[in-house]
């Protein structure tokens, strides 16, 4: 047993008892492998050109999916290091659970989702958490015995975050008793896997502050009508009272950062005595133990009101993102129009708009703007 096994609470995901892969591969079989293959993936890298909020080409400093898996990733470590879990599970998952993602963010998928159900309103339609499975089970290239990158069942479950009844019951058909069922027994997943979900929302609420400010479409002023922004402002000042631009922005992000990482450690630790399960199988039928404490979890909704009203819907993010969901249009469209277009190992796949999907959904954005060019010899208007 490696001292890392060993410091693993009862409850912790241990690779001895996981539920195997999809391919015996007995010589790869830790984590850790999982790890080493997402990082070495196709998929992976593409994430440095995929947008979080801000499109790819407006700046260099700002967030891509790249950036903000290793900022999940490094929180979820943290998380789960204090409260005994696996941590090269929680890396896994977290390195692994935006591979799926579009072009342009949010506005990518959704366009992509519209897209695929009005080709075939029978469609279950598009999702970046199932695309992120398809990834790793189907479309990475890259070894000779399986398609895919043959992962972890636990890592494969908790990629599958979120997960439609519909797409569940698909996905338990061809898997029996696999990744989806819980979907359908309202079981909870791992708690690294749970773990995973909040260091994804404590992440993306941190660095989208940062970027919004960066933007200027954001004022430092304008945060302080957050409660837990405003507090920890306050609470640098009085340390820090020359402290100004930049260094104050970042001391105030990243005491709240780092008070919401204590919140669901503190609160985390409490429910899981509380419940005492005593493996990780025990674990599912147990409710959500990865949590905010309630005051905490209303100051996280607050942020994310906030960040919704004055960042995601600032006409600037909302012009960018129109155009943005456009292109997927246009794209999506021409290859339905003439399959020849698409890369043929793309071609022979079908159906055809799960095709189309899967070449969309891993383009980068400034690929997909050279596709958009190329398709239709111009440039989209708000790139002009």
């Amino acid at each position: 047993m490696t001292s890392a096994a060993a410091n693993l609470a009862p409850f912790a995901c241990r690779i001895e008892n996981s539920r195997g892969r999809i391919h015996a591969d007995p010589q790869h079989n830790t984590y850790q492998s999982d790890v080493s293959r997402i990082v070495q993936s196709t998929a992976f890298r593409r994430l440095v050109y995929k947008t979080q909020v801000f499109l790819n080409h407006e700046g260099d400093l700002f967030r891509t999916r790249l950036t903000h898996s290793l900022e999940v990733a490094q929180l979820g470590r943290s998380i789960a290091r204090t409260l005994g879990l696996n941590e090269d599970l929680v890396e896994a998952i977290a390195l692994a659970h935006d591979l799926g993602h579009t072009p342009f963010g949010h506005a990518g998928q959704d366009a992509l989702d519209d897209c695929v159900r009005g080709a075939d309103p029978a469609s279950a339609g598009f999702e970046h958490n199932f695309q992120s499975l398809r990834v790793v089970d189907l479309l990475e290239e890259r070894y000779a015995a399986f398609d895919g990158l043959n992962l972890s069942f636990e890592a494969r479950e908790g990629i599958l975050k979120h997960c439609s009844k519909r797409r569940a019951e698909a996905l338990e058909a061809a898997e029996p008793g696999g990744v989806a069922r819980r979907f359908l027994d309202r079981t909870q997943p791992s708690l690294e896997a749970q773990v995973c979900n909040l260091a994804d929302e404590i992440a993306y609420h941190a660095h989208d502050i940062d970027d919004g400010v960066r933007s200027g479409l954001i004022e430092h002023e304008q945060l302080l009508a957050l409660p837990p922004f405003e507090r920890f402002h306050h609470e640098v000042l009085h340390e820090h009272p020359a402290l100004t631009g930049r260094r104050l922005l970042y001391e105030t992000i990243r005491r709240m950062l780092s008070a919401q990482v204590g919140s669901v450690v503190d609160t985390s630790a409490v429910l899981i005595a509380e419940h005492a399960p005593v493996s990780a199988d025990a674990v599912r039928a147990l409710p959500v133990l990865i949590r905010f404490a309630p005051a905490v979890q209303a100051e996280v909704a607050e942020v994310k009101a906030f960040l919704f009203e004055r960042l995601y819907r600032h006409p600037r993010v909302m012009a960018t993102t129109e155009g943005a969901r456009e292109v997927v249009r246009v794209l999506f469209e021409a290859y339905l129009a003439d399959p020849s277009q698409l890369p043929a190992q793309h071609a022979q796949r079908l159906p055809l708009q799960q095709a189309i999907a899967d070449y969309i959904a891993g383009m980068t954005d400034r690929f997909a703007l050279r596709e958009h060019e190329r398709l239709t010899g111009r440039a989209p208007p708000w790139l002009m």
